[in-house]
């Protein structure tokens, strides 16, 4: 269903009325954000293919789509988004995945959700409605627009359209559960980066290192009669994607910790699940916020609170030329600043 025409006349009505607005579809990851005080635009019913070749790896989409319903028509090709994107919820819709910019288990051997958006269509704060890149690589001069608009969580104008690159599902799966602490885990795994194995997730959950293995028939074989373990059903990949592991059941917030590849096991305050080869920290822990942002930003990465309040905001903290270029940024996009005000950080 195509709502371009009603969604442009909210929008320009708004800007007359210089009317916030809070943009959303399915509303699964609204709590990754700060609140929004905007009247709601509501994204849901723009939805569907408006093109897909298979044979080209490209798919172009209309941003209130299910993300559900994309995954579904791309494994009838044998297709996939690469960076498993997680839905954390049955409403979630592309356009909010692309906002978010969520990338799954197989992020560090696949890339992120950004590294899969061929081009976009975008109203913008001044009621236009203009494209930035395309449907093939290489085609964009200057900022990557499109690029950009991955984890803007929407503070920058209403994606209507996203073109992604898919490819192929891989022909051989398989998935095996190794006893080791984490920190000899993390070892192996820096030891298996310089190596030919096809791992494509691994994640330590405590008291087990879980990995993944896709590729070809032979060099999965191969891995797994070299690497041993025992079995592991492909269901735990999603379970841990989608945060339904008993691990994300416990009370205490939080917190997900990004740090460079290989970073030694960091010493944090509360219970730990290992993801992305030990580069990314689910962490359920009451420690300050403070306490944890210095930890992260010690090891060269940053923390991000899955459970914000009134004393923990979402975002880590930007360097102020950082801050100032979103701001310029926002600016030129929004420049009435009606779109998600406020939802990253707080003057945005």
């Amino acid at each position: 269903m195509d709502s371009l025409e009603l969604l442009l006349d909210q929008v320009r009505e708004a800007l007359v009325r210089r009317q916030p607005l809070r943009i959303h579809g399915g509303d699964t990851k609204a709590h990754l954000g700060r609140p929004v005080d905007g009247e709601p635009l509501d994204v849901s019913g723009h939805r569907g293919l408006v093109h897909y070749d298979p044979t080209e790896l490209v798919a172009t989409v209309r941003t209130g789509t299910p993300l559900a319903e994309l995954n579904a028509a791309l494994a009838e090709q044998g297709q996939m988004l690469p960076c498993e994107p997680p839905r954390l919820g049955e409403g979630a819709t592309v356009g909010g995945t692309l906002a978010c910019g969520l990338s799954g288990p197989r992020r560090p051997w696949a890339g992120s959700l950004r590294d899969f958006v061929l081009g976009t269509r975008l109203i913008t704060g001044t009621g236009e409605h203009l494209r930035f890149g395309g449907e093939v690589m290489k085609n964009v001069a200057g900022y990557d627009v499109s690029r950009l608009l991955a984890g803007s969580q929407g503070c920058l104008g209403v994606v209507t359209e996203v073109s992604f690159k898919v490819l192929p599902r891989p022909r051989c799966t398989q998935s095996l559960s190794l006893e080791l602490d984490a920190e000899r885990a993390l070892q192996r795994l820096a030891v298996w980066g310089r190596e030919a194995l096809p791992i494509s997730a691994a994640c330590h959950d405590g008291q087990r290192l879980q990995l993944r293995l896709e590729g070809g028939e032979g060099s999965v074989r191969s891995a797994v009669d070299r690497l041993g373990g025992e079995a592991l059903g492909e269901a735990f990949w999603d379970e841990l994607n989608e945060q339904r592991l008993a691990f994300f059941d416990d009370p205490r917030p939080l917190w997900r910790l990004s740090v460079p590849v290989n970073t030694p096991l960091l010493e944090l305050p509360g219970s730990l699940l290992l993801d992305w080869g030990g580069a990314q920290y689910w962490l359920k822990s009451d420690a300050p916020t403070t306490v944890l942002r210095e930890i992260a930003e010690r090891a060269g990465g940053h923390a991000l609170c899955y459970t914000p309040d009134a004393e923990r905001e979402a975002q880590h903290p930007l360097p102020a030329a950082l801050l100032d270029y979103h701001r310029r940024l926002k600016a030129r996009l929004d420049p009435q600043g009606i779109f998600n005000p406020g939802r990253l950080y707080a003057g945005l």
